[in-house]
């Protein structure tokens, strides 16, 4: 039973560990919002936003 804890309390470490990283410091391509993606908000491109 110790070495089950020891397993979920090292899952729930590095979990914790990766919402850190993603949300602060690195924020991959797929978990960017649509509209932070995009550079212009027409079909011309005028850049606005």
């Amino acid at each position: 039973m110790d070495v089950l804890q020891n397993i979920l309390v090292f899952i729930t470490f590095l979990l914790a560990v990766a919402y850190v990283i993603t949300k602060f410091i690195w924020k991959p391509d797929f978990l960017k919002s649509k509209k932070e993606s995009e550079k212009a908000c027409g079909v011309s491109g005028c850049g606005c936003s």
